[in-house]
């Protein structure tokens, strides 16, 4: 077996908690040796459980968008539960929440992970100063990409739209990978058919930039007007997070 093949292997989530040395890893607040706590919580049976853990996802393993080296496992267990039915529980919202059960939660949180190691992360990171390739958080989300990816496109045709959303807008920043770019040409038609045709103006805004950036036709494709009471100067919003996003909140932590 090679070792691109042994990345796209199906995710086994019991094993990513057994064989991860949770302790030895951070997250913003410190050792990681409450993450596994954290990820069980995603598939519990009270509500209250389940929108914690999903709290501390963003706002410790992924804090203001940052990857620590505690978020590419974290990203392996959750997209390893993905097809577990518990995660189609509901979890609680707020105003700034998308609609859809705890899978399109989890979907749009591997979003966020992927975005802060694709093509645009990478450029304004060495901008700064700072080449991800010397930055291992980085390094390990791109290396985990196509096991991520095999998880992701299952729901590419989901019969909740919320989760088909939320997952052809996960293997956008997915798709840099050089070993998944041949994957654009199945994609781009589902960017069109499902993001730009959405009542969400945040997947119709992402539905057109992706295309541009991958040289695709965007005719007849717009963003309503709505899109302008959420933006700030010169930020780009990020559904997924309540921080704006501009590829770093602040400059990059490494």
């Amino acid at each position: 077996m090679t070792r691109d093949q042994e990345l796209a292997e199906p995710i086994d989530p019991a094993e990513v908690l057994a064989a991860t040395h949770w302790g030895a890893l951070q997250h913003a607040y410190g050792p990681a040796d409450d993450v596994p706590e954290m990820l069980i919580g995603l598939t519990g049976l009270d509500e209250g459980v389940r929108s914690r853990a999903l709290d501390d996802l963003h706002h410790v393993v992924h804090h203001q968008n940052t990857l620590y080296t505690a978020t590419a496992p974290a990203a392996l267990y959750v997209a390893g539960i993905l097809s577990d039915e518990r995660s189609l529980r509901s979890v609680q919202k707020d105003s700034r929440s998308f609609p859809g059960p705890m899978r399109a939660e989890l979907l749009g949180w591997l979003d966020s992970v992927a975005d802060e190691a694709d093509d645009e992360a990478a450029a304004i990171s060495r901008r700064f100063g700072f080449p991800p390739e010397d930055y291992p958080p980085f390094v390990e989300i791109c290396r985990i990409r196509p096991r991520l990816f095999r998880a992701t496109s299952a729901f590419l045709d989901d019969p909740d739209v919320h989760v088909r959303e939320a997952a052809v807008s996960t293997c956008i920043p997915l798709l840099d990978d050089p070993r998944l770019l041949h994957h654009r040409v199945a994609l781009a038609p589902l960017l069109r058919d499902v993001l730009a045709a959405s009542a969400l103006w945040q997947y119709r805004e992402r539905s057109i930039e992706a295309l541009t950036t991958w040289g695709e036709d965007t005719a007849g494709l717009e963003v309503r007007p709505e899109r302008y009471s959420f933006c700030y100067s010169e930020l780009k919003p990020s559904p997924w997070t309540d921080e704006p996003w501009n590829g770093h909140d602040t400059d990059p932590p490494f």
